[in-house]
């Protein structure tokens, strides 16, 4: 028997779906969100909080003159490596509510630092959400409340309900093992994330290296993408699309975060935050900045140009692709290594233009950087042998790969000098994966033959429907655009005729 009986019941809880059932609460709905993980916010939580846009209130303020049709142009340079048909659609849906979508999230309390300009965009277009990611969910989950969504967490959906080839409600699993069976009179939406967290999806679509990546976000594991296709043959589109940032060289998380990401984003606190970063001389705001870039980012590919070595536990050198440094380092045992350099490399990295990584529109962070925001992955030695010590390697192998490494980079061994520094462990993570399944310009989700699917709609990475994403700060565009495009329509309705 059901256990619940709501207007729209939504699967997730991260960006595009709090989106979505704040829009649809705003129209009348009563809403249910069935979220897997133990706390609402999905990935957008971990995201660095970049949102891309045209015809923002910072541009004008900046006196930047940008259109929607000029960032509906400048897709095509961005999504040019992916060498695939974009949904002109779905991008076209994008452009065009990402400006309303900012203001709408400004409105929320979100605050954002910008505009910052990235290549190849003509204008600059990047937004950065104060101070990241959980800012988003905490306003918009605070929204949600408000309105009276209902949101449980650690509850999976295990099944669709489907009635005369119309989907009416959702097979759940709560934390405690139970089934629970929830009716949805208007719509469920699908707002599940992508699938990187899923080994076995990804060894459908990937190589190796994809494959044995570490995933950022585990619980994304493309269950409800899996469901649709069983049951009505839907098609993930673009799945096989491995972008440039997958697998990604990160560094391992800090054991215990930073005081820094455990400010509750309130307006006041981000309001300060945002003073300080206007106002306030740069030598005071860096170093709470570098905590947090720091915590999130990985290495630039420029510190193995430059001659940096990556170095396993064992010892010995992983092969580096300085166009993607983490493809070999997955297919070792552990997908895990250090970054290791001499003295005169090191002191290379402790100022502009040689960075070790960076959030674009934020901050640079240097060698000095992370020996004082990340201790815990920051190591020197006088020798090779006492850093090979402090890593827990054999001394013998590091000094044989070191040697061979400078010698292969054609410097002499009186040009190597002490300390010597190492940076990690680091490991090749996967962010995020484009397939998303087949929708149409209203995000309904399409059957196997382009039908949409009575009562089922999916948004964010789930409803992606071959939209191109690359670059910063489209994809969490794409989330809360989509989940509110899907919101807006659901009490709408007219049931009887919901085909086209």
């Amino acid at each position: 028997m059901p256990s619940g009986d709501f207007d729209v019941v939504i699967v997730g809880a991260g960006g595009s779906g709090l989106a979505c059932a704040i829009e649809a609460a705003v129209q009348g709905a009563s809403v249910w969100v069935c979220e897997k993980g133990p706390q609402p916010g999905g990935a957008t939580a971990w995201a660095v909080g970049a949102f891309t846009t045209s015809s923002s209130p910072h541009q004008a303020q900046a006196g930047v003159k940008d259109s929607i049709d000029q960032h509906f142009a400048d897709m095509d340079l961005v999504n040019a490596g992916a060498q695939r048909p974009d949904n002109l659609l779905l991008r076209r849906l994008l452009v065009e509510q990402a400006p309303p979508t900012l203001r709408w999230l400004m409105d929320l309390g979100v605050r954002f630092m910008g505009p910052y300009a990235e290549t190849p965009h003509t204008q600059p277009r990047m937004h950065n959400a104060v101070p990241g990611g959980a800012a988003l969910v905490y306003h918009l989950l605070a929204r949600a409340r408000q309105l009276g969504v209902q949101v449980r967490c650690q509850c999976e959906l295990q099944d669709l309900m489907v009635e005369t080839g119309r989907v009416t409600g959702v097979v759940v699993r709560d934390a405690d093992g139970s089934t629970r069976y929830v009716r949805a009179r208007r719509a469920v939406v699908l707002a599940s994330g992508d699938f990187s967290g899923s080994r076995a999806m990804r060894a459908r679509f990937f190589a190796a290296p994809v494959v044995n990546a570490e995933p950022v976000y585990e619980q994304n594991t493309g269950g409800p993408l899996e469901l649709a296709e069983r049951l009505f043959s839907t098609a993930i589109v673009n799945g096989d699309y491995a972008a440039f940032y997958i697998p990604r060289l990160r560094f391992v998380p800090a054991s215990s975060p930073s005081w820094v990401t455990r400010l509750p984003p309130t307006r006041g606190i981000t309001g300060l935050m945002q003073w300080g970063l206007k106002r306030l001389p740069p030598s005071w705001i860096r170093p709470f900045m570098m905590r947090l870039v720091t915590t999130v980012l990985g290495p630039e590919p420029a510190l193995f140009k430059q001659g940096a070595a990556m170095i396993n536990p064992s010892g010995q050198a992983v092969k580096v692709d300085p166009a993607s440094p983490a493809r070999a380092l997955t297919l070792e045992p552990g997908n895990l290594a250090y970054i290791v350099m001499d003295h005169a490399l090191a002191s290379r990295f402790e100022a502009w233009p040689h960075f070790i990584s960076t959030a674009p529109g934020i901050a640079y962070a240097y060698l000095s950087d992370y020996r004082a925001a990340r201790p815990d992955i920051f190591h020197s030695a006088a020798s090779l042998t006492a850093l090979a010590e402090r890593l827990g390697m054999p001394a013998d192998e590091l000094e044989k790969s070191m040697q061979a490494h400078w010698q292969a980079g054609g410097r002499s061994a009186k040009d190597i000098q002490g300390p010597f520094y190492a940076l990690g462990p680091v490991r090749g993570y996967i962010t995020i994966t484009e397939g998303g399944l087949s929708v149409n310009e209203k995000l309904q989700v399409l059957d196997g033959q382009q039908q949409p699917i009575a009562g089922l709609w999916a948004c964010g990475s789930a409803g992606q429907g071959g939209v191109l994403l690359d670059g910063h700060g489209h994809h969490l565009a794409w989330a809360f655009v989509s989940g509110r495009h899907v919101g807006r329509q659901l009490m709408a309705l007219n049931q009887t005729q919901e085909r086209p």
